[in-house]
Order: structure tokens, then sequence, then C-alpha cells
């Protein structure tokens, strides 16, 4: 809801600063306030058809045309500077007010018409090489010099290109194997924005085209706070089970980072890597890190893994065509036929590929199987129980990553009840996702202070895992991934770059492989 505010209280003020100028103009004030009308009278002002105005209706596109309004707007009042016209496009209001304010600001009609005069007389002296009329043209106030308009092109541009990335699609390339065989390393991915609703920005400042980190330097990319509160527009279609997603990583919030990779620091106490308390970054929800995953639970649903089957309200879940588990590969056979058929050989790492462990899907298996030569396959179950493993309670959860569960996916307005047997599976939930303050006192459970036996949710949950099943880090590992965490739908493989190359055969495919 915060968004919404922000942009009313965007539009109230450009109203009221609108009154102003519209007055300079000789044009009634009052008429600034009545939506639709001051849109209207603005396009006029501009040299624009009143009927230009109706622009403003159309989602993203009105975006640039307010901002080209916007801009014509201060220069219709002389203001043609490089600080007006970008201050006109980061906070229209402030330069609105600074315009009518100026007692040097006189409103000249048809600003837009003017230029485009201009525009054809320069057209005209270069197709004669009329360097006279040229060197006259440089002292019209809608010359530009080389070195404005260069960087008014890069403004422009990189204004356009954050804009996309905001609020339409982001390009996202699939760094890890976690999703092999339908989803490879160096797939790169156009992600829809609209898809399962429009998440509006939540961090304000940040450099434009980078998620979380300034290349080289290694920084962080953005100032936190200030911050909106988590708003999303009505979604296009729901997320159904097995459709891959992105979201931002649950548990990337307080982070290590490595030269490898980033750590939740809870993993690394678990694994005892050593790491300093003054390595940690906190992020918001926006700024963790990109995870792609395949949803293959959604809230309300009964999850249950039984030896690597995921079993959906009781029921097999559909597996995906080329999942793949770790297999044991012995005899003598010949690695770079492996490497032909799509196995992915240094996937668990050098002394694992020394000993022939590699992750095989059904139709690898029967392959190798064929090339006789004693060559034995043999699959790996990981059935060990371990505290690394959600929700890292195994006193009371005896759960594997092959065997896993039941429990039941959270979902908005359902209602709990809590123990001491059940309290790790929601904690994060209770105390991160959903911001309240959880203590456990006494063997009693507090939130807020008051003593509770019972939890309602306030957003709906999903469950996330790799068709990878092997070596993928998941929700078998680090739980539920909240609403206000996804991102978006992957829509088509637009670039994908492999050990030999592009590899022509998947780009402009669909991402949604099955």
């Amino acid at each position: 809801m915060g968004i919404l505010i922000f942009f009313l209280l965007t539009y109230i003020l450009s109203s009221v600063t609108l009154m102003k100028l519209f007055e300079k103009a000789d044009v009634e004030g009052w008429k600034a306030l009545v939506p639709g009308l001051n849109f209207v009278e603005w396009a006029k002002l501009i040299g624009r058809k009143p009927t230009y105005a109706l622009w403003l209706l159309f989602p993203v596109v009105n975006i640039f045309i307010w901002c080209g309004m916007a801009v014509d707007l201060v220069r219709a009042f002389g203001r043609f500077s490089f600080l007006s016209s970008a201050l006109a496009v980061i906070y229209t209001p402030l330069e609105f007010f600074l315009t009518g304010k100026s007692p040097d600001s006189k409103y000249e009609p048809n600003v837009v018409g003017r230029e485009k005069a201009y525009q054809e007389q320069v057209k005209e002296a270069l197709a004669k090489k009329d360097k006279f009329a040229l060197n006259k043209l440089e002292n019209s106030v809608f010359h530009k010099g080389g070195l404005r308009e260069w960087v008014e092109a890069i403004f422009f541009a990189v204004f356009a290109a954050a804009f996309i990335r905001m609020f339409i699609f982001e390009m996202y390339v699939i760094p890890t194997s976690s999703m092999e065989g339908s989803l490879l390393v160096g797939d790169y991915l156009a992600v829809g924005k609209f898809n399962f609703g429009l998440r509006t920005p939540m961090t304000v400042v940040q450099i434009p085209l980078l998620h979380n980190q300034i290349p080289v330097v290694g920084s962080e990319s953005y100032i936190n706070p200030p911050s909106l509160p988590y708003f999303r527009l009505p979604a296009m279609e729901k997320l159904e089970r097995n459709s891959p997603f992105v979201f931002n990583w649950p548990i990337g919030d307080s982070i290590i980072m490595t030269p490898e990779r980033s750590w939740n620091i809870n993993q690394l106490r678990e694994q005892r890597i050593p790491y300093r308390e003054s390595d940690l970054i906190v992020r918001p929800i926006d700024k963790k890190d990109h995870y792609i995953k395949r949803c293959v639970a959604i809230a309300g649903d009964k999850l249950e893994i039984r030896d690597r089957q995921i079993y959906i309200n009781d029921q097999p879940a559909q597996n995906p065509s080329n999942m793949q588990f770790a297999y044991r590969v012995t005899g003598n056979y010949n690695p770079s036929k492996l490497e032909e058929w799509g196995v992915h050989l240094n996937d668990f790492g050098d002394s694992n590929m020394k000993q022939g462990v590699f992750p095989l899907n059904a139709q690898q298996v029967e392959k190798i199987k064929s090339m006789g030569g004693g060559v034995n396959v043999e699959l790996l179950p990981n059935t060990l129980v371990s505290p690394s493993v959600f929700p890292h309670d195994t006193v009371h959860f005896k759960w594997s990553v092959d065997n896993f569960g039941p429990l039941v996916i959270p979902a908005k307005d359902a209602t709990i009840q809590l123990s001491n047997d059940n309290i790790k599976l929601y904690e994060r939930i209770i105390a991160v996702y959903e911001n309240n303050k959880l203590e456990t006192k006494g063997g009693k459970i507090f939130i807020n202070g008051s003593e509770t036996t019972s939890y309602t949710f306030k957003q709906n949950y999903y469950w996330a895992m790799g068709d990878n099943r092997h070596n993928s880090e998941d929700s078998r590992y680090w739980g539920f991934v909240p609403e206000d965490h996804i991102v978006g739908k992957p829509l088509f493989i637009w670039m994908s770059t492999g050990n030999n190359g592009i590899r022509w055969n998947r780009i402009f495919t669909t991402a949604n492989k099955m």
C-alpha cells in the first residue's frame, strides 16, 4: 500500500505545483486540480493535441509520456538546462515548484512545435552544407552541444533500461546446476515481472541496473533505509505446481560473502566454516540473491517425499522428464561419451568425478547401462538425517533429502496450533517473514509478548525444489518461500552458452520445461 501512497502523493503534489504554471500561462489554476482536465491542458500548453493525454492511461507507457511532458512543460517556461530536465524526470513536483517560483520563467507556447521547426532547419542546413545557417542555429535555445547530447542519451538509456528491468522483465543467468537437465548452467533467461503480479520496488536508493553488489569493488549497490513497504499488483496468472519461478533467497538476509558464493550465517555455523562477524551483510527482501527452482507445492498443499518421490496431497507428483539423482558409474566407460549425452561430469566436484559419481536422469542411466563392458550404474540414496535439513531439528523431525515430511505448506489466513514439537517449522515465518517477536520461555511460546498456542499466517508460502534432486540447495534445506519474495516467471531462454560455446538449439526456447 505504501507504493500507492507514494505515487498518489506525487500526483497530488504535481497537480498543486502545476497550478502556478497554469496561471503563468493564463490558464485558470483550478484546472490543474481536476483529474484528466489537468493533463489535457498540460498537453495543450506544450503544443500537443488534447488526445495526446490519453497515453497516460496506458501502464508502463504512461511513465515515459509523463516524463516527456514534464520536460517539455518546464522548457515551455524557458528552463532548458540539463539539470531542469533531469529534475523534471526524477521528481516532477519539485521542478514544477522551482519553475513556478522563479521570476525568470516566462511561458512561450508550442514548445514542441518550435523544437520540431528547429530540427527541420538543422536538417535543411546540413543538407545544403550551409555553415552560416548552422552557426546561426547554434544560438537557439534548442541547440545542444555534443557532450550534452551524449549525456542525455546515456541518461535516457539507463533510465529506460532500469525502468524495464524494474517493472517489465529482467535478464537472469543460471549460475548453478540445481535445475539441470531442464535449465542448464549458462542459460540466460528473460524473467517476466507481471505474470505472478508485479512486486513494486522496495529499496529506494540504488545503483541502476545492479542487483545487490558492485562488480570488482564487491560492496553493496544500494542504501537501506529508506525503503517502501511490500506491495504487489494483481497477477496475470497464478503460480502453479511444477512451474519454474524466480525468487529472492529466503534466508539471504543475514549473509557472509566468500569468493565462491554467499552463505547464510547459520549455514556457516552449522558447517563450522570460519568467518568474521564484521563481514556480515544484512539485506532487504528485494536485494537478496535471486534463485530459480521449480514450485512443487503451493499454499495449502500437503507435501511429502518418500524414497525420492514427491507426494502432493497423498498423490504422486508429476516428475520432470529430466529429473536427476546421484549415481556412481563403475567399469570401463568413456567419460567423453557421457559428456556427449549431456552428463555434467564435474557437478559433484573433482573428487567425486574421479569416483564416477555423476547426476543422471533416467534416459542417461539407460544409455550408460547399454554400453556393456562391465559398466555398472548404482543409485546413491541420500537418506541421512541431518541438522542441515529443514527445519534443523533432528529431535522432532527425522527427515532427509530423500525422505521428507509430511508437512502442510502455510496458506494466508490459515491457523495452526503451536507447540515445542513443531515450533522449529514456523519460527522463521513468524519472527522474520511476518515480523513478529517470537520467544519460548519455560516451555511456553510467546508472540509479541503474549503467550499463545496458535498462529494465523499473513501470506501464502510455496515449496521450491531443483530438478537436480541430489545437488540442489532448495526448500529441503531452508524451508518455505514467502509470497513477498517472488520475483517473476522465467519466460524464455534468449541465450545459452556452455563449454563448447553457444548452444544454438536452446536460444529462444521456452524456459517452462517439464
